[in-house]
């Protein structure tokens, strides 16, 4: 019986990495008989222009209903002085909500073919494979109250409210230590216990949950402001980080760049098993270069590669598509990003080539 992926093509740069990772299927298809049912739908600001709303109901719903969506990033500043809930990226976050994919899983992986393309010394990053696991349904994105209110003397207020629950916590752990014991069995946790409180539940949390099941993998409470020192001077240290939702965004960006390129870096979102899995590329909408055939779409290819390994249960397939992308990088392939000539489809080609 084949899968359904439902495809989120998004704005900006959006539509061109995601017509690569289409591109990709129909050789999947052809060459090694993958039977895949696509569908796609409006997302973002395409959904706004259209609809008057940055996801409708029924997308909502087509995409819980769905094995696995795979979108294109959201927003521009066409959109930037919308009223919040219509802007492009609230669709983001409700589809997140709405889906319940709670744990963000962000490889930051040095090719060795780009390790010099690092702003860090090679020998800083060669062999770099670290793992962010970011919670994604809860903290400071989400919390209550939020606004921005008026004083009596005419200035302004704006608040959010960063709370997690132990529920919360709990289950987003249990995919980071989960995880841990298939790769190098070590956790970072990531907070700031020491002035939050919010930080001091997290820790709390997390270490009950190691103690009674997960004693066997090696723990460490990590500062988020010392993480983000030690990723920008040891990143070979860490193997899977877990973090609540805002420290996440911040820190797996960061560690995207020591790879090379935000455009090389995918995601992943889960939640319980057997539910759909939401999948992004991390970097931006990049409206600036929108349209000029210069994004490069590895990040949405390796999306669709980790949405094949986990919720389209082909892994042989994903394998083949990692090792496809690292031989057209290892014969020379780059974007302009890369420090390289080819644009968006010739990089698309590239793979395919390999594949």
């Amino acid at each position: 019986m084949s899968k359904t992926l439902l495809l989120l093509h998004g704005d900006g740069i959006g539509p061109e990495v995601i017509t690569q990772v289409e591109r990709v299927i129909d050789v999947l298809r052809v060459s090694y008989g993958f039977k895949l049912n696509v569908e796609s739908a409006l997302f973002g600001g395409a959904s706004i222009n259209a609809c008057g709303v940055p996801i409708s109901d029924e997308t909502i719903a087509r995409a819980k209903s769905a094995d696995a969506v795979l979108m294109g990033a959201v927003g521009g500043p066409k959109w930037a002085n919308a009223p919040r809930d219509k802007r492009p990226e609230m669709g983001l976050l409700n589809l997140r909500k709405e889906m319940v994919v709670f744990a963000n899983l962000r490889p930051a992986i040095c090719f060795d073919a780009l390790a010099d393309a690092s702003s860090l010394k090679r020998e800083l990053v060669a062999g770099l494979d670290i793992m962010f696991v970011r919670e994604l349904c809860g903290g400071v994105y989400f919390g209550q109250p939020r606004g921005i209110d008026v004083l009596p003397d005419g200035s302004k207020r704006g608040y959010d409210t960063q709370v997690y629950t132990t529920g919360e916590i709990e289950r987003v752990a249990h995919v980071a230590f989960e995880l841990a014991r298939k790769r190098k069995n070590r956790v970072a946790s990531l907070e700031k216990s020491n002035v939050m409180e919010s930080g001091l539940l997290w820790r709390q949390v997390v270490t009950q949950i190691h103690q009674d099941y997960y004693s066997d993998v090696a723990l460490e409470h990590v500062l988020a402001d010392n993480a983000a020192m030690q990723i920008a001077r040891a990143p070979k240290q860490f193997d899977v980080l877990l973090t609540d939702n805002l420290f996440g965004d911040v820190l797996s960006d960061l560690a995207a760049a020591i790879t090379g390129s935000i455009g090389l870096l995918p995601s992943a979102a889960l939640g319980e098993k057997g539910k759909p899995g939401l999948y992004e590329p991390i970097h931006g909408s990049a409206p600036d270069i929108a349209g000029k055939g210069l994004a490069n779409p590895l990040a949405a290819i390796l999306s669709f590669e980790m949405a094949l390994r986990n919720s389209l249960e082909r892994e042989d397939l994903a394998d083949l598509l990692y090792t496809a992308v690292i031989a057209a990088l290892n014969k020379g392939a780059r974007t302009k990003d890369l420090g390289g000539t080819l644009n968006t489809s010739q990089m698309g080609d590239a793979v395919i080539a390999e594949l």
